[in-house]
This record gives structure tokens, sequence and C-alpha cells, in this order.
């Protein structure tokens, strides 16, 4: 194939993307929109965010949401890469962008739990911590989407998901320790 051709394939590819996403839209304005399932993930993603505000250590603010940030992008790059791969998907949408993605898992409720998790017995061993984490996210949290119809895991293996949890852990976790945060305007 000559890039000419490549160029023709993905061009092509990239309509059909464009046909899946106006599909994934009709789907959400039509099917998903207003549902309780539809409720149900926006309040999954506002509430996790209040609940934090009201309980989080105020003091540590800035380094917490270092590490839920860090969760954030790692968390949609593992899911973009396991999605477009076929090994899971998310059947009920909340939005008619990011089709792949759901919404309330990367952008509120693995953030805020992980930012939990590090402000709860902050000396208390990571390891035990992020073993905790990673069954209650996995054998729990995942197994529970899949009974109400939000996660679809295609014969993917929860305790593969256990793994990918305990990396995001160690991942917010060595990034919530960094020591070297310095005011900006300290070197005026």
């Amino acid at each position: 194939m000559t890039v000419e051709e490549g160029i023709k394939q993905t061009e092509k590819a990239y309509q059909l993307i464009k046909e899946g996403h106006t599909m994934m839209s009709d789907a959400v304005v039509n099917a998903f929109l207003f549902t309780w399932q539809w409720w149900l993930g926006i309040g999954l993603i506002i509430l996790p965010w209040i609940f934090w505000l009201m309980f989080r250590k105020r003091e540590s603010t800035g380094r917490l949401l270092f590490a839920g940030v860090i969760t954030m992008m790692l968390s949609i790059t593992i899911d973009l890469i396991a999605s477009s791969l076929g090994l899971w998907t998310y059947p009920v949408k909340f939005s008619p962008i990011a089709s792949q993605l759901f919404l309330p898992y990367h952008f509120s409720l693995a953030p805020v739990a992980i930012m939990f998790f590090l402000q709860i017995k902050p000396n208390a061993n990571p390891f035990i911590k992020s073993i905790i984490f990673s069954a209650l996210a996995a054998f729990i949290g995942m197994n529970a989407f899949d009974m109400l119809g939000f996660y679809n895991p295609k014969g993917w293996s929860t305790f593969y998901d256990f793994f990918i949890y305990l990396f995001l852990f160690f991942i917010a976790y060595w990034f919530s320790r960094m020591d070297s945060f310095k005011k900006l305007n300290e070197d005026d």
C-alpha cells in the first residue's frame, strides 16, 4: 500500500467513525436522555465531587487534585486503547460527545475515589491501601456497572481490572508524594 492509498483508506475510516458518532448521538438523544440510567450517570458525575469538596483534606487540595487529574488522564488513555480494541464497551451513553468513554467513571468516580484513598490514613502502607482500593473498584464497582448495563466487559476479566486499578493507584500515589511543588512567586 502506498502513502496515498493509506491516506484514502484513513479518510474512509474517518467517514465510518463519523457515521458511528452520528448513530451514538441519535441513541443519546432518542433513547438515553432523561432515563433513570442517564440521571444516575449524571449524579455519578456530580455527587462524588460535591462529597469530595465537603470532606477533602483542605491543606492538600492541590496535591490531591494533581493526583486526580493524573488518574483521569491515565484512565482515559487506557480506556480509549481498550475500547478501540473492542475489549469492552459502555452501552449507555451520557453525552453524544466522547462516545467511547464512560464519563462518570473517568471524570468523577475514579479520580475522586483515588483522592479519598490517598488522604485516608496517609501514612498507612500504600500496598495494602492499593489492594483494598483495587479490590473494591474491580470486583464490586465494575461488576455493579455491568449489572446496571453501563459496562459490557465482552469477556474481559475483572481480575485484569484489578491490576489496572493497582496501576492507577500507584501512579496517583507517586504523584501525590512529589516534593517538587514550590510556589511560582517565591523566586521573585
